[in-house]
């Protein structure tokens, strides 16, 4: 009989996960979306990590870590409570259920704070996984990376309204 993981932990970001987030972010690039993009895509794609704008993406938005045996093994970023901006899950933890906790743990919050929809920019290894949840797909988009380009599809997702959910309950 397989042995239990241990049970998966939620907190907020801080600054000091940043070297480990980004590590989750590059292993996840390199070795989970090779069957849609090619070696230089996810170069270009792990090279975002070295730019100012991915600490200010963790740290301005409302970040939450995943943790198992307290290290962290995925994390999710929402800008705006309606715009999931990253959402990377180590490859080691890949299908565990981490990144379903993460998302719906945002989910929850968005919600709670009133958002009508949450929104993201999907790679095409994460489409099925958004699917899921229940997004919907609005438009396909080609991204610029240095000297790539990567396909990419907008999709959202409608909340329901805080006051109808208490009506059902």
């Amino acid at each position: 009989m397989g042995q239990a993981l241990p049970k998966p932990g939620l907190r907020p970001f801080l600054p000091a996960d940043l070297p480990l987030l980004v590590d989750i972010y590059e292993e996840s690039i390199a070795e989970l979306t090779g069957e849609d993009y090619s070696a230089s895509q996810q170069e270009a794609w792990m090279a975002l990590a070295e730019d100012n704008a991915f600490t200010e993406k963790l740290t301005k938005s409302l970040t939450l870590v995943a943790t198992v045996e307290g290290s962290p093994v995925g994390f999710i970023a929402l800008k705006d409570n309606e715009l999931i901006e990253l959402f990377y899950v180590h490859p080691a933890v890949a299908g565990q259920g981490i990144g379903t906790m993460l998302y719906h743990a945002v989910e929850k919050l968005a919600g709670a704070r009133g958002a009508p929809r949450l929104a993201a920019e999907v790679s095409d290894n994460a489409l099925p996984f958004f699917q899921k949840q229940g997004f919907q797909p609005q438009q396909r988009n080609t991204v610029p990376l240095g000297d790539e380009w990567l396909g990419t599809t907008t999709m959202e997702k409608r909340l329901t309204p805080l006051e109808d959910r208490k009506l059902s309950s």
